[in-house]
């Protein structure tokens, strides 16, 4: 997610030195939609002060950057799968992007009409057969179900079911699918037993359901995979920071398949209820299919979602080996962290603008190749132009960059948001269609990017990067093009 405070990036201090601190004590000073007054921090919390940071300047790129050509090295995308808001099945998620659709409804999970946010992109109608069998369905945490059913498709689009893996070296895959809550319901179910029943009536799945690393563990027990297994939870940035990750085991030679992405199922009392309290969400409830409104002059905070997204991500070797379908290529990815405050942004900007730099590099390509962003954009006031001001910072040139937000129609899925959007990118490089960015009625001076309003575009994309951000500071990137041989 990205944070909901602060003021923005002030743009012509990027590639100044300055020296930073963290003022006061409270946990919010402002949060682009109020000021909050006098929010001391509880009692017991450690109050840390750093010393003043100089931030030194982004290292430039050279200007001829080379990308991988060992095919052991390059890494391409032969399988995805998802479960969203618009269903499981990957073209209807975009084609109905692409249609400008909102997924944006009332909740009605559980009774949310005292809540003073009682909307979401909500997903009905799930249906995990021929994924989960009953008995461990009924038990699952969502999170845990999302990530098994779209684990899976992605392991079918990839040509990898079980017939085929058993014929593989399993030691060979690996899974790294991670989740910024983990099993919430599972969590919250069970200290609700606890206070109301005592400890003995607490259910023997209370904690391995309710722990993050359970996603990436119960894909590889279901299919048997045994190759790098572990989870990463870095907030919203998680599903991208996966797939760094992913591509790097295959890099050092680790693995020759990694199936990775981002899982969330925090649509529930305790998620909704604890994002209100941070003040972060849109609070349109009349009009729900309108709040979530990238870089519109009346946003007013994001919008929860939730879902998972992976890909099979795999060597180019391997691929080319076993004749796999190879969809797009990975071209690289970075991450980086603010180190500056939980929720507030970099005056600077030093951290998304030094992560998308540090991707190109990674990736061999220059900013003048890049002509598609698929940005993090979840509708806060500081944030969202705080990204736009990061990226003017990278991109000298904007005028043949297409921008758009995918949160718009499907609201922040958070852990789950990169794994879905780096899905919605890839599907804009193999269409050559843009899916717009919807809401968008007043856009904001400072974006001179083409962020694709209301209206689909045709456009070919040669280079795309999808950014995510989380709480803590996290930044991540990932780069995808068309694969060439």
């Amino acid at each position: 997610m990205t944070s909901i405070t602060g003021t923005g990036y002030s743009s012509g201090l990027i590639l100044k030195q300055r020296e930073l601190g963290i003022k006061g004590n409270s946990l919010f000073q402002y949060n682009g939609l109020r000021t909050i007054e006098n929010m001391k921090m509880p009692v017991g919390f450690i109050s840390w002060k750093p010393k003043a940071v100089k931030c030194g300047r982004i290292r430039a790129m050279a200007s001829a950057p080379k990308r991988e050509k060992d095919p052991k090295k390059r890494i391409v995308v032969t399988g995805m799968g998802l479960v969203s808001v618009f269903g499981s099945d990957i073209d209807n998620f975009y084609n109905s992007l692409l249609e400008g659709q909102s997924g944006i409804t009332l909740i009605d999970r559980f009774d949310a009409s005292n809540y003073s946010v009682r909307f979401a992109g909500q997903i009905r109608d799930f249906s995990s057969v021929d994924y989960i069998d009953g008995k461990n369905d009924r038990r699952l945490d969502d999170c845990w179900r999302y990530c098994l059913v779209a684990g899976k498709k992605a392991l079918d689009d990839a040509n990898l079911g079980q017939e085929v893996l058993e014929a593989m070296d399993k030691t060979r895959i690996g899974v790294l699918v991670g989740t910024g809550m983990g099993g919430l319901t599972a969590f919250s179910s069970g200290v609700e037993s606890l206070v109301q029943k005592g400890y003995k009536k607490i259910s023997p799945f209370f904690i391995p359901y309710s722990i993050t690393n359970m996603g990436s563990a119960l894909l590889a027990i279901g299919t048997g995979l045994m190759g790098p297994n572990y989870s990463i939870s870095t907030a919203c940035a998680t599903a991208n920071y996966c797939f760094y990750a992913a591509a790097n085991h295959i890099r050092r030679g680790e693995a020759d398949i990694m199936v990775a992405g981002g899982t969330e199922a925090a649509i529930v009392p305790t998620g909704v209820g604890g994002f209100i309290a941070c003040r972060a969400l849109s609070q349109r409830n009349d009009e729900p299919h309108k709040a979530s409104r990238p870089w519109d002059k009346n946003r007013d905070g994001f919008v929860m979602g939730e879902g998972s997204g992976v890909l099979v991500m795999e060597s180019l070797e391997h691929a080319l080996k076993r004749g796999a379908n190879i969809i797009a290529e990975y071209l690289g990815g970075a991450v980086t962290c603010d180190a500056h405050h939980m929720t507030d942004p970099r005056s600077d900007g030093l951290g998304v603008s030094s992560c998308i730099t540090k991707s190109l590099e990674d990736s061999g390509i220059s900013p003048e190749e890049v002509n598609y962003i698929n940005a993090h954009a979840t509708s806060t006031l500081a944030g969202d132009l705080a990204e736009v001001n990061a990226i003017k910072k990278v991109f000298k040139d904007t005028s043949e960059i297409k921008m758009n937000g995918t949160k718009s129609m499907i609201g922040h899925g958070l852990g789950a948001a990169g794994g879905l959007e780096a899905i919605a990118t890839i599907k804009a490089i193999t269409t050559g269609w843009l899916h717009p960015t919807i809401n968008q009625d007043d856009l904001e001076p400072q974006v001179t990017i083409d962020t694709v309003p209301n209206v689909k575009k045709q456009h070919e994309v040669n280079v795309g990067i999808s950014n995510s951000f989380g709480f803590g500071g996290h930044n991540s990137v990932v780069v995808f093009a068309p694969y060439n041989p």
